[in-house]
């Protein structure tokens, strides 16, 4: 038993059955009842299993009588009654049978329940708002789901293989005890089994904090672990690759701690169940010797008794592992369902329908009517700012950093809702359309551009992954960047790295640019597009940015003035509000902010 009770899994926790427990076996409930036929016919053969595997006993103990006779007796051609054997093989047979049935028609059960949990979990994390991602680890979030669905597979396959058919074996054992022997031989078997669980509780409940701190170690080491793999050049670039190491090494050594006091205290446990045991078999044993001196039972009985037992137990020498791992399945699956349950800041309203452009092909007006924004109540980011975005026109937004002009772009996309006011989409409030349809209006290329680590091609075909190749090759030529992908030797086969990490930044921002081309959305938004591009390039983006502008309505919101000189309409930000807004020419005669930004960058430009 020191072997399988000394296994541990990271990250195990134990607790005692609580509301949440069931709560959390209740959510289970509707993706296994999907096949509630299939799950009647397991759960049949799991029963048949079992009475087939107690009648292998029962027919020994025939067999055996039926050999104690004397070898001149006439009975001596029954000595092998052929019936018999052929009844203990059939039956050694059908229990083997049973249990794989029961385990190949509860496979699709497991699997599906697996599959469509995991499944929701994703698809709810991608519908919950910007905030959630941005307070939570990534690492966290993936080893929650990673858990989750694991135990589910191992909440079924300890409760349906290990604790049911325990918990039916040992009703029928003492079943067949107090019917066919002395009832202290179901006595004693009852007394010892509930000294042993109880035993195995108590003992696990007070190793639960070891199994607690292993799994919130376990837990931070593995958040440590990706968040500074995925900063990787941020720790190369500062040298800190050994306090990064020695982050990560602190949680592993409180881990270390932990398992160790975990592993004595498991010494414990073992040492106590195998005493129970001990006792229990020796004192059944007893009585069974003690009924074949007197003649109440055969010699076939006494090992028919020790074999039942020796049955029994073997299952119960791991009764610590399956509690523990069952409670520890529990938990990490409360945790999944939490993910699951998390309720969307940002949800469609339920009459919600489908944004309607009135004119795609020309763009939607787009109007801010007194909308005032804040991520904390402390800190307004907007304050009553309105303008309108005439269809098929450029609009572009300059400020300082701080000014709110990247907020415009995520109310646009409404990954936050606003505090008052409104934002009208072809007359439509975007709070009452479906977020799907209004987010596949706009296309938009950010200023920090992360790529998938996948190919070059893949990258710009996730504008729209049914496009064809000629439809990639030309938003690639469009974005400025179709050159550069004909020179690399794998072509649009070119793997980027993790994050687009083997790029230039110019590289990924027209990567990012052709994506949103090969969209083909009736708004456009470049926050900051141009800013790692090069003087020349951006001259040759400008002049397309132009063509693509003239059947769309666009917002550019921009640091270096010279590309937003051609908009029809440009708005000075500063504190989250418009100060001055015009054309280029206008907002120059004004002699406003504007004019000094202009003049403080040509200067800048001549130094």
């Amino acid at each position: 038993m020191r072997h399988s009770s000394g296994r541990h899994h990271a990250g195990a926790e134990v607790k005692t059955f609580q509301r949440g427990d069931w709560r959390v076996i209740r959510d289970l409930l509707p993706y296994l009842w999907e096949y509630k036929f299939r799950v009647a016919i397991a759960l049949s053969c799991l029963v048949l299993a079992k009475v087939t595997n107690l009648g292998i006993p029962i027919l020994m103990k025939r067999l055996i009588d039926a050999l104690n006779i004397k070898s001149n007796s006439p009975e001596i051609l029954l000595v092998v009654p052929v019936g018999l054997l052929l009844a203990y093989g059939a039956l050694r047979i059908s229990a083997s049978l049973f249990t794989e049935l029961r385990e190949s028609l509860f496979a699709r059960v497991t699997q599906n329940a697996v599959r469509k949990v995991a499944l929701q979990v994703f698809e709810h994390l991608h519908s919950l708002a910007l905030s959630f991602h941005l307070a939570r680890q990534t690492g966290g979030v993936s080893r929650d789901i990673e858990r989750g669905t694991r135990g589910i597979q191992s909440l079924i396959a300890y409760s349906l293989y290990s604790i049911l058919p325990t918990l039916i074996e040992f009703c029928l054992v003492l079943g067949y005890f107090a019917y066919s022997y002395d009832i202290w031989f179901a006595a004693i078997t009852l007394v010892a089994l509930v000294l042993y669980i109880a035993f195995t509780v108590i003992v696990t409940e007070w190793r639960t904090h070891f199994r607690r701190t292993m799994n919130d170690m376990d837990s931070k080491a593995n958040q440590k672990a990706i968040d500074s793999l995925l900063n990787f050049e941020t720790v190369k670039y500062f040298g800190n690759e050994s306090f990064e190491a020695g982050r990560y090494d602190e949680n592993l050594a409180r881990y270390q701690v932990a398992a160790v006091k975990s592993q004595k205290s498991l010494a414990v446990l073992n040492l106590g169940q195998q005493i129970i045991i001990a006792v229990g078999l020796v004192l059944i044993l007893w009585l069974a010797t003690l009924g074949v001196i007197d003649g109440s039972m055969t010699l076939g009985d006494f090992v028919l008794v020790n074999t039942l037992m020796i049955q029994l137990y073997i299952p119960l020498n791991f009764l610590g592992v399956m509690y523990r791992e069952i409670k520890q399945s529990l938990t990490d699956m409360d945790r999944m369902f939490a993910l699951l349950n998390t309720e969307k800041e940002i949800a469609d309203t339920p009459h919600a329908k489908p944004l309607h452009i009135r004119n795609y092909s020309h763009g939607p007006d787009v109007r801010f009517e007194n909308v005032s924004f804040h991520y904390e109540a402390k800190r307004e980011i907007l304050h009553d700012v309105s303008f309108n975005i005439p269809a098929g026109t450029i609009t572009a937004v300059v400020g300082q950093s701080g000014a709110g002009k990247s907020t415009l772009a995520r109310l646009l996309f409404r990954f936050y809702d606003i505090q008052s006011g409104k934002i009208l989409i072809d007359g439509q409030n975007i709070l009452d359309v479906q977020q799907a349809s209004l987010r596949k209006a706009i296309g938009i290329v950010p200023q920090d551009t992360v790529l998938f680590n996948d190919t070059i091609g893949y990258n710009i075909a996730y504008g729209n992954p049914k496009a064809s190749i000629a439809e990639v090759y030309e938003a690639a030529r469009a974005a400025q960047i179709d050159s550069f992908i004909k020179h690399l030797p794998d072509g649009y086969e070119t793997q980027v790295g993790e994050r687009g990490l083997k790029l230039s930044g110019g590289e990924k921002q027209r990567v990012a640019i052709a994506r949103t081309l090969l969209k083909k959305p009736a708004m456009l938004i470049f926050d900051e597009a141009t800013s790692a591009l090069d003087s020349k390039t951006e001259r040759a983006f400008q002049e397309e940015l132009l063509s693509l502008a003239k059947n769309r309505t666009t917002l550019i919101i921009a640091h270096r003035l010279s590309t937003i000189i051609h908009a029809d309409q440009i708005l000075v930000m500063e504190h989250g509000q418009i100060v001055e807004r015009g054309t280029h020419h206008e907002l120059l005669a004004a002699n406003g902010r504007y004019a000094d930004m202009w003049h403080m960058q040509e200067r800048a430009a001549l130094d």
